[in-house]
């Protein structure tokens, strides 16, 4: 996908999302939460909620569809007679049965030389869960099976809606707690003879706490997110089998070490980071990591083996 392509989609997407969102809240006179008298708190905590929630599940019903696009994910037909692509559509249905899922995902593939795959989707019935060439290339298929199952365990945990949910709170937090902090900034710095508030300095100081409060949530859902990796590998234990999940994280940071470098990684795949089964932290602060360390990982899993 070019990028020029990929900019248009953000921008439709983020046009619906907020064309979506302000009709709601227009209809359902939402948007007075500043009166005569100052701020409406409940008005205004009502406001925060829907445009907090609005935009996060609005994200994740858009998901499937928006990763097929940005990745250029190709949905493989159960029925292909490839043989290695039929087996990896075998082996996601065999695990999502073991798992309880009464629909199987879909499965696709798309093309990186990252050793990389995710699940994603509004629901469990209506998720996907895409591998990447560059794993399918590279790791035999006991550790194709750590992945997968790993992958179907966060289908079967509900990973999606869950950080979905702490998404919304996040925003939500964010939103209101900015708008009381800068309302209360205005008032104090208006002058004596005006009995408005300093409406500049509320917005500066709107604009400037959602960004700081934004990262101080960002670390929040960075910490979960590393939560639910831990949960997700023994999950894909349970289903896979302790030495095929121990085997496809040890394949993943063989790789991470040795001297494969493949391309950085694209604005289309940082998307959806926080959906694969390995990302690399390079400069990132460790409290924004989505993923744990690899190292981490696998101790936990033998840790827990040994238990």
């Amino acid at each position: 996908m070019t990028w020029f392509k990929r900019i248009i989609l953000f921008m439709l997407v983020n046009v619906l999302v907020v064309a979506t969102i302000t009709t709601i809240t227009y209809s359902f006179g939402l948007t007075g939460y500043m009166t005569a008298y100052g701020l409406d708190y409940s008005q205004l905590a009502v406001f925060c909620l829907l445009w907090g929630f609005g935009g996060a599940f609005i994200s994740l019903a858009l998901s499937r569809v928006m990763v097929k696009w940005m990745m250029g994910v190709k949905v493989i037909d159960p029925t292909t007679t490839d043989p290695k692509l039929r087996d990896l559509v075998m082996m996601v249905h065999q695990l999502s049965e073991r798992a309880g899922l009464s629909t199987k995902p879909e499965v696709g593939v798309y093309a990186s030389p990252d050793l990389n795959a995710f699940a994603t989707g509004p629901t469990k019935s209506r998720s996907l869960v895409a591998v990447s060439t560059g794993l399918l290339g590279r790791m035999d298929r006991s550790e194709v099976s750590g992945v997968i199952g790993h992958e179907v365990a966060h289908i079967a945990n509900g990973d999606m809606v869950t950080m979905t949910l702490i998404q919304g709170v996040i925003n939500a937090f964010v939103m209101f707690f900015a708008r009381v902090i800068g309302y209360a900034a205005a008032n104090a710095m208006r002058s004596n003879n005006d009995d408005r508030p300093n409406y500049m300095v509320q917005g500066i100081v709107t604009f400037v706490l959602e960004i700081f409060l934004s990262f101080l949530g960002m670390i929040a859902v960075a910490a979960f997110s590393r939560w639910r990796e831990f949960r997700a590998d023994r999950g894909g234990a349970d289903l896979a089998g302790r030495g095929n999940m121990i085997a496809a994280l040890k394949a993943l940071r063989s790789v991470k070490n040795s001297d494969f470098d493949p391309r950085e990684e694209s604005e289309s795949e940082a998307a959806v980071a926080a959906f694969k089964i390995s990302s690399r932290r390079s400069s990132i602060v460790s409290l924004l990591s989505t993923h744990p360390d690899l190292d981490d990982r696998i101790a936990a899993l033998e840790a827990h083996r040994g238990a």
